[in-house]
């Protein structure tokens, strides 16, 4: 079994040498092809990135880092998708840090003959008191807390992969995938990885409205596809429980849920995870 790990990178190069060292210090995963897609970068991403094929060849894993003039997440996404030779897809935000048995454990589960669709424990990561704030109290959001979201990492079986031909022009690639697949369909394992939250409040708004954007972008577009949704909900007991235990984290999500709900948006087409 062979694991191929696609990075779609656009100007990363403040976060791709940890994403790949990461990734080159997983443990158990013995046969493996990475992937970077470097998609319209004027940085150092593709430079930092090929210092580590070297690495990745001592450790008999096979890497490859494509360098694409065009800016587009998706089209990175379905170029990976063409050179992955992999019995697995793992699709790898180059912000993210993986643990060293997280993608072991994804192979594991996805190691059956029907479709499946997996993830790890998602920890996140912000440097703002603010955006730390803000990240406590989304996490203990129902989605976030007690399914298994996906966010910045998700991977699928070959199986899995036949459910779609190549990625739509859409938002939001993660729940787009992780809806094509039932309940029964998707696992989390327990290994973990860092993902970072947008830092400050003008762009945690600015991300929140496109999270927002995308969720009604596949309601509109899919909407066959919200069957398979199991992000439950808050009730009055539970949301006045976290509020209670964690009234600034509270009062920051609510600001910027009421930000995104009564203010314009300002960014036109110009979009950044809001690092």
């Amino acid at each position: 079994m062979k694991t191929s790990i696609i990075i779609p990178a656009n100007n990363e190069e403040a976060w791709i040498a940890a994403c790949l060292e990461a990734v080159l210090g997983s443990e158990r995963l013995e046969q493996a092809q990475i992937i970077v897609v470097a998609n319209g970068c004027t940085d150092r991403t593709v430079e930092i990135a090929n210092r580590y094929v070297k690495l990745a060849e001592a450790k008999k894993w096979e890497m490859l880092v494509i360098d694409l003039s065009i800016g587009d997440k998706l089209h990175a996404l379905n170029v990976g998708d063409h050179r992955a030779v992999g019995d697995n897809r793992v699709y790898l935000d180059a912000d993210v840090q993986v643990s060293t048995r997280v993608l072991y454990q994804i192979e594991r589960a996805l190691d059956r003959e029907e479709p499946a669709w997996a993830s790890g424990k998602m920890q996140m990561a912000a440097g703002t008191r603010i955006s730390r704030a803000y990240g406590r109290f989304w996490s203990r959001v129902p989605f976030m807390a007690k399914s298994v979201p996906g966010s910045g990492l998700f991977a699928v079986n070959q199986a899995g992969r036949d459910k779609w031909g190549e990625f739509p022009n859409i938002i939001s690639d993660d729940m787009y995938v992780r809806l094509l697949f039932k309940p029964r369909e998707r696992f989390g394992v327990p290994g973990t990885y860092v993902w970072p939250i947008a830092e400050g409040l003008k762009n945690l708004v600015k991300v929140r409205r496109r999270q927002n954007n995308g969720v009604a972008q596949i309601a509109e577009r899919y909407p066959h596809l919200l069957k398979n949704e199991d992000k439950g909900s808050f009730d009055r007991g539970q949301l006045a429980s976290v509020a209670l235990n964690y009234p600034f984290s509270f009062c920051v999500y609510a600001f910027v849920a009421l930000m995104v709900r009564f203010t314009k948006d300002q960014s036109g087409s110009d979009w950044s995870r809001g690092r």
